[in-house]
């Protein structure tokens, strides 16, 4: 997370945040000269750091003509009751979209990974393991919202909408909508076969923090606020088949597999069988790469942040990787074949990127 000097899009914004930090300041103990950006993400929420008489703290910045921060406030309270380590909430400007966080510290997983040593990461990711498998064990139904067959519907329309027809400048014939319609169907049967837990919906190494104090609870969990209800086999797919970051297979199998055995462990739904968890997985990571390829196209056509884009053909590479080991799913790899111009895959085409 770099760290910047604030710039305020509007001078109202910036005096609606003096007046609230101004009341906060001397019962939060917190040094106004030290303020400091410290990231920001894909949606209109950033967030600040600044210095307090010990530690630091983080000020999100969240416009509520833009963002909701409700879900946020019901989830961080979801995930504390679950035992995972969360930012706890110290005061909240609802009105005004200002929220005052602890902060979990400033080095994220993603940034202390070791790419050319897979095995290196383990430990971590067994960490992340058992911080999903604590959530996981939290669910109830009716709390979050549900992951049904609408919203999955919805997410995959942004590969059409945003990706092909927005971004590659795409008009898809009849035959072809046939055949991302078929596609997105079945999909979406092969998805809602699996059991229901809370899903944290970007879990993956960009959104858990590597806390400074060492005697911390596990890894810091971020950017929590979009949490359903759904299939057991979203969140690890997105934990292994990183929007960022690819692995060789082989060591996707093996915290896949790790994860499988302490989740069935700990009584979760996850079947006997982990040949057929492994397909569920990959079927999940499908529609999660389908959708976040629209989405990183609308970042960039529609929100002016080219950056994400950047990661696209990662997500082709996974979308082929997964469409041609899947018999019902060759008319889709076809049909992106033909699009993106590839050569076609096959097996295991998974690598480093």
């Amino acid at each position: 997370m770099s760290e910047a000097p604030v710039v305020w899009p509007s001078a109202a914004r910036e005096s609606a945040f003096e007046h609230w930090f101004a009341a906060l300041q001397a019962p939060q103990q917190l040094k106004r000269n030290t303020l400091r950006a410290a990231s920001s993400d894909a949606s209109f929420r950033r967030y600040l750091r600044v210095d307090a008489a010990q530690g630091t703290r983080i000020i999100m910045d969240a416009p509520p003509d833009k963002e909701n921060c409700q879900p946020f406030v019901q989830v961080a309270q979801l995930m504390k009751s679950a035992g995972l380590n969360v930012p706890e909430i110290l005061a909240w400007d609802e009105t005004q979209g200002f929220m005052l966080l602890t902060d979990l510290g400033a080095k994220t997983m993603m940034q202390l990974m070791d790419r050319e040593q897979p095995q290196a990461n383990q430990a971590r990711y067994l960490q992340a393991v058992d911080a999903l498998i604590a959530w996981q064990l939290a669910s109830r139904p009716d709390v979050l919202p549900p992951y049904d067959a609408a919203l999955l519907q919805r997410e995959l329309s942004l590969f059409p909408d945003w990706y092909l027809t927005q971004h590659r400048g795409v008009t898809l014939s009849t035959e072809q909508g046939r055949t991302l319609d078929e596609a997105f169907t079945c999909i979406i049967e092969q998805n809602l076969r699996w059991p229901s837990v809370y899903v944290h919906r970007d879990f993956m190494p960009r959104n858990l923090m590597v806390p400074d104090d060492a005697g911390a609870n596990g890894l810091g969990v971020l950017d929590f606020q979009d949490a359903v209800y759904g299939p057991i086999t979203y969140d690890i797919a997105s934990l292994m088949r990183d929007a960022f970051l690819t692995w060789e297979e082989d060591f996707v199998l093996d915290i896949t597999i790790r994860y499988w055995q302490k989740a069935r462990a700990a009584g979760l739904p996850v079947g006997d069988d982990f040949g057929e968890f492994y397909r569920g997985v990959e079927w999940m990571g499908l529609q999660r790469h389908l959708k976040v390829a629209g989405i990183f196209a609308r970042l960039t056509l529609r929100d002016g942040k080219p950056q994400y884009l950047a990661d696209t053909p990662r997500f082709i590479q996974y979308i082929l990787a997964t469409t041609s080991r899947y018999r019902e799913l060759k008319p889709l790899q076809r049909l992106i074949e033909s699009i993106e111009g590839t050569p076609s895959i096959s097996g295991f085409a998974y690598g480093r990127m």
